[in-house]
C-alpha cells in the first residue's frame, strides 16, 4: 500500500467519518450513498451510479411509508335498520379484515374511529442485509482474484413507528366516508466502511430523525349491490400530499387509487377481494387483496389477509461490473437500479378481540414474501376501534 494511498484515506477518515447531521433523511441518505472512497477513474459513472441508487433507496422507503396500507375503512360492526323492530340490527358475525375492505358499509349514521400502532425495522434491500456492514456499493476486482481489493460497504440502520388515526360516517346504508391520518416516527443511522487489502476506513457517519404527519387519505366506499351475504362495492381513496417529501414522509404529490371490493358474509365466515389502480403520487401501482374472517366465538374474530402490490417504481438493487478505464486486468463492481417495478407480497394474521361494548382490539403481523425493496422480516399491528350510532 503506498504512502500517497494511506494518506488520502486518512484524509477521508478525518474529514469524513465525523458524524453527520444533515437537515433532511434524504441529505442523509444522499451523504451516505455518494460519499465513497474507491478510486474508479470514472467520476461521472459513479455519480450517477450512486444518485440513482439513492434514488431507488428513497423511493423504496416511500413505498412503505407514504403510500403504506392503512386500516379498512369499514367498523368493526356493521348494522342495518330492521323495520320489524324499528331499531338498528347488527347483520354481521365477523368483524371484518384489517387493512382489505369489505364491501358492506357500517350502516347508516354509524360512526367509528380508531387508532392503529405499527413498528418496522427494515433490515434488507433486495434481500441484501442492511446491518451487518456487508452492502457493498462500489468495489475495484482484479479479474483472477474472487474478491474485490478495494471496497466500499454500506450499513444502514432504518427504524419507523407509525400511529394512524382514523375515522368513518356511514353517510347512507351504502355510502361511508372517512380519513386516515398517519404519523411517522422516521430515524436513520448509516455509515460508510473503506477496505483496502485488508485495512479498513470509517469514511463517513451519519444520523437523521423525522417526525411528522404522513400523506392524509380521504376515502369514499359505495356499496353498489348487496343480497343474501353477498356484497359489491366501489371505493376512491385520495393521498393528498401532507407529509415532508424531503423527509421520506410524504410524496410531495396528491394520487388517487380507485378499487373494486367483493365480499361473501354467511355466518360465522367471511371472504374479502380487493382489486385497484392508483394513480399519481409515488408512482402508477396495481394492487390486490383478499382476506378471510372467522368469528371463532362472539367476541373473538380469527383473520388471516394477503396483500399484494405492483409498484412502477425502481425498487431492488443490483451490482453491476465495467472494466477500469486505466487498470487492466480490473473491474469495477457499482451498485445501480435492477428494474422498473416494486413487487410487495404480505400475508397478515391475526385477530380481533371485542372487549367491552363496542370496542374492538385488533392485532395482527404482517411478513413479507418478496424481498423486493426495502423489508422487514416482519411488522407488528396493534389497534383499537370504537363505534357509535348504533
Amino acid at each position: 500500500m503506498t504512502i500517497s494511498r494511506i494518506f488520502v484515506l486518512c484524509a477521508f477518515a478525518c474529514l469524513l467519518g465525523r458524524p453527520v447531521d444533515a437537515q433532511t433523511v434524504s441529505d442523509v441518505l444522499t451523504f451516505l450513498v455518494t460519499n465513497q472512497g474507491v478510486q474508479t477513474g470514472s467520476v461521472e459513472r459513479d455519480r450517477a451510479a450512486a444518485t440513482a441508487t439513492s434514488t431507488t433507496i428513497s423511493r423504496a422507503l416511500l413505498a412503505n411509508l407514504a403510500t403504506l396500507p392503512v386500516a379498512s375503512s369499514s367498523g368493526s360492526f356493521v348494522y342495518r335498520l330492521n323495520p320489524e323492530l324499528g331499531a338498528p340490527e347488527r347483520i354481521t358475525q365477523s368483524f371484518g379484515p384489517f387493512f382489505v375492505e369489505r364491501a358492506i358499509t357500517a350502516g347508516k349514521g354509524q360512526v367509528s374511529f380508531g387508532l392503529t400502532l405499527q413498528q418496522l425495522h427494515f433490515n434488507s434491500l433486495d434481500g441484501r442485509d442492511l446491518r451487518d456492514g456487508s452492502l457493498m456499493t462500489t468495489a475495484n476486482q482484479f479479474t483472477d482474484e474472487s474478491e474485490p481489493f478495494d471496497v466500499d460497504r454500506l450499513t444502514l440502520d432504518i427504524n419507523a413507528s407509525v400511529a394512524t388515526l382514523y375515522a368513518n360516517v356511514g353517510a347512507t346504508d351504502f355510502v361511508e366516508v372517512g380519513f386516515a391520518a398517519p404519523m411517522v416516527s422516521l430515524v436513520m443511522d448509516g455509515s460508510r466502511l473503506n477496505t483496502y487489502r485488508g485495512r479498513q476506513f470509517t469514511q463517513a457517519t451519519a444520523h437523521a430523525r423525522a417526525t411528522g404527519v404522513a400523506d392524509i387519505i380521504v376515502r369514499t366506499k359505495i356499496t353498489a349491490y348487496r343480497e343474501e351475504g353477498a356484497a359489491i362495492a366501489g371505493a376512491v381513496d385520495v393521498r393528498l400530499p401532507t407529509g415532508q417529501s424531503d423527509n421520506l414522509l410524504g410524496t410531495g404529490s396528491t394520487s388517487v387509487k380507485f378499487s373494486a371490493i367483493g365480499s361473501l358474509e354467511h355466518g360465522r365466515l367471511s371472504s374479502h377481494a380487493n382489486a385497484g389502480v392508483t394513480v399519481g403520487g409515488l408512482a402508477q401501482e396495481l394492487s390486490y387483496a383478499g382476506a378471510m374472517a372467522l368469528a371463532a366465538t362472539s367476541r373473538v374474530t380469527l383473520i388471516g389477509e394477503v396483500i399484494g402490490r405492483l409498484i412502477d417504481s425502481a425498487g431492488g438493487v443490483t451490482a453491476v461490473s465495467a472494466p477500469h478505464p486505466t487498470l487492466r486486468g480490473v473491474e469495477t463492481i457499482r451498485l445501480t437500479p435492477s428494474g422498473s417495478f416494486l413487487n410487495s407480497i404480505l400475508v397478515a394474521p391475526g385477530v380481533k378481540w371485542n372487549v367491552t361494548d363496542t370496542w374492538v382490539l385488533a392485532a395482527n403481523v404482517s411478513i413479507p414474501l418478496a424481498k423486493d425493496g426495502l423489508t422487514a422480516r416482519f411488522v407488528p399491528f396493534v389497534g383499537l376501534d370504537y363505534q357509535i350510532g348504533r
